[in-house]
């Protein structure tokens, strides 16, 4: 891949995953809880669904939370402020595409009493021969750019729910998951975002975990983003994840496995 080609694809990749991303590093000021998932066939369904075991305080949901050192060669950071995005700021052109669009941008749904939210990026690979850009030939500086771009991201919410308040929230998201597979428009501070499809994954975990790739669309430029969602007893953990270089095709990647299950290993 010629590295002006790479350039091009870097900045579509970039465009679509700050339309989506930029503000899903954060949720509602409500709590958040856990959940994780690992790849798999699909655990859990409705018929296993159980009054779970009472909510989590915020104090022990923060201790069931990933920190720094539980995901090896990723950076584990608490989401701040600036990345918080309220639960009436996510707007939708089908309104049953709501419960999917507040996953993306780690939004609690009713009946939540504790939240976290974590970061959790690739760390560059070591590479003991670098060159310089001019140094190399231009294939090479494309091969360059793109391993650059091949990190991913993955935006963790946790949120502790009351009663049956986690398990309709799970079972919610797997309803708008598929009754929106054709795609949807979400708008979240005045800029909307356009989900082309939704098609589902596998994985496993926790008392169940679902997993989808969200395809979305700019400009005919697309880009995967994966959404994992995981419930264990009464918290349910959201994971949301984009990779650069797989926005241009050239890469694949897949849905962020070490990440979810460090996270249900803390929540076990």
């Amino acid at each position: 891949m010629h590295a002006t080609a790479v350039r091009r694809t870097a900045l579509a990749a970039a465009a679509a995953a700050l339309a989506l991303l930029a503000t899903a590093c954060g949720g509602t000021s409500d709590a958040t809880k856990d959940g994780k998932d690992d790849k798999g066939a699909a655990s859990g369904g409705s018929s296993d669904r159980k009054t779970p075991a009472k909510a989590l305080t915020a104090a022990e949901l923060e201790k069931a939370t990933l920190a720094q050192g539980d995901v090896q060669g990723r950076k584990v950071t608490k989401a701040g402020p600036a990345d918080e995005v309220p639960a009436d700021g996510v707007k939708v052109d089908k309104e049953g595409c709501l419960p999917v669009a507040h996953a993306m941008f780690g939004v609690a749904q009713k009946g939540s009493v504790a939240t976290t939210k974590r970061k959790v990026i690739d760390e560059p690979k070591a590479d003991g021969k670098k060159k310089s850009l001019e140094d190399m030939a231009e294939g090479e500086a494309g091969e360059a750019l793109m391993e650059a771009f091949d990190l991913t991201s993955t935006f963790v919410a946790l949120h502790s729910y009351e009663g049956m308040a986690g398990p309709d929230a799970f079972a919610a998201l797997e309803k708008a998951a598929a009754d929106c597979a054709g795609g949807f428009t979400a708008t979240v501070a005045g800029t909307p975002t356009k989900v082309a499809s939704i098609s589902e994954e596998k994985v496993t975990g926790g008392d169940e975990a679902a997993a989808w790739t969200v395809t979305s669309e700019d400009d005919g430029d697309t880009a995967p983003f994966k959404l994992v969602a995981l419930r264990k007893e009464a918290t349910v953990a959201t994971f949301f994840s984009f990779n650069l270089a797989a926005a241009g095709g050239d890469v694949k990647f897949d849905v962020p496995t070490e990440v979810v299950a460090a996270q249900d290993e803390k929540l076990a």
